[in-house]
């Protein structure tokens, strides 16, 4: 049977048989690709596709998935602890920059055994980190001296958001808070999901930076998460913020806001 009448029996046309789907070579852009997920191991597609195109790189997300999968790149989600069903409260929403905090902690430890904490805290609006406090011990008078330094930097907000915890219960920080006006807004014991912006970052924190390296010294630790907060905040693509790092976010809303207002 010729090749006319088998097309015309399946209703198709010769071009049709004969055409051959050509993709774009791959091959440098898988190469680049392989680079930045190397260099960002926590990255998934998405993020690396922003990074991409920050590059220069005009594809779109599915064809930066396709080579993604080609490439073997997927992460590999870690367990994590399973938590029982409880009863969600929404947060009210910050509406602007520096209208409210968020503070937790996050323990970890050095290749010598020694306890590391960090003290986070967070800007509920623009999701920037404002502070990584490290040391082996951060009681109550060295979290004032943390929001004293901020204070003076960048302003305090109307309220910050905490836990239960010593440092934030006891008496140093409910003094100091009382005269400055600042209000403490305590989540109830046992619900971190009240928290959930600062909860969401000590997960990105833990991820990105706490399970990628190993802390030969306190002078090391401080120095890397340091620089993993500067990356934090002027480069790494934030979902909730249309993948916008969260200084661009800062930036670009004080911009418009300044625009609204002179007209």
């Amino acid at each position: 049977m010729g090749v006319t009448r088998a097309c015309g029996l399946i209703g198709i046309s010769r071009s049709l048989y004969r055409y051959e789907a050509k993709r774009p070579a791959d091959t440098e852009l898988k190469e680049r690709l392989c680079e930045l997920a190397a260099q960002k191991r926590r990255y998934g597609y998405r993020r690396l596709h922003v990074l991409l195109c920050r590059d220069g790189w005009e594809i779109n997300a599915k064809r930066t998935y396709r080579v993604y999968r080609e490439a073997g790149l997927m992460v590999r989600k870690r367990k994590r602890k399973r938590i029982a069903g409880v009863e969600r409260q929404v947060k009210v929403p910050a509406q602007k920059p520096n209208e409210s905090w968020s503070m937790d902690f996050v323990s970890d430890g050095l290749v010598d055994g020694r306890r590391l904490r960090c003290l986070n805290i967070v800007d509920d609006f623009t999701k920037q980190c404002l502070a990584i406090e490290v040391d082996t011990s951060l009681p109550g008078r060295r979290v004032v001296a943390v929001l004293e330094r901020l204070a003076e930097t960048r302003g305090l907000p109307r309220s910050v958001t905490i836990d239960n915890g010593p440092e934030f219960a006891g008496k140093a920080l409910d003094e100091w808070a009382y005269s400055r006006g600042l209000q403490l807004s305590f989540i109830q014991p046992g619900k971190p999901q009240q928290n959930a912006y600062i909860e969401s970052f000590n997960g990105k924190f833990r991820d990105e930076c706490l399970n990628e390296h190993w802390f030969v010294s306190m002078r090391h630790a401080r120095q890397v998460i340091e620089e993993w907060r500067c990356e934090y905040n002027q480069q790494r693509p934030h979902s909730s913020l249309g993948y916008l790092a969260p200084d661009q976010f800062a930036d670009s809303f004080i911009t418009a806001d300044s625009m609204s207002i002179s007209d």
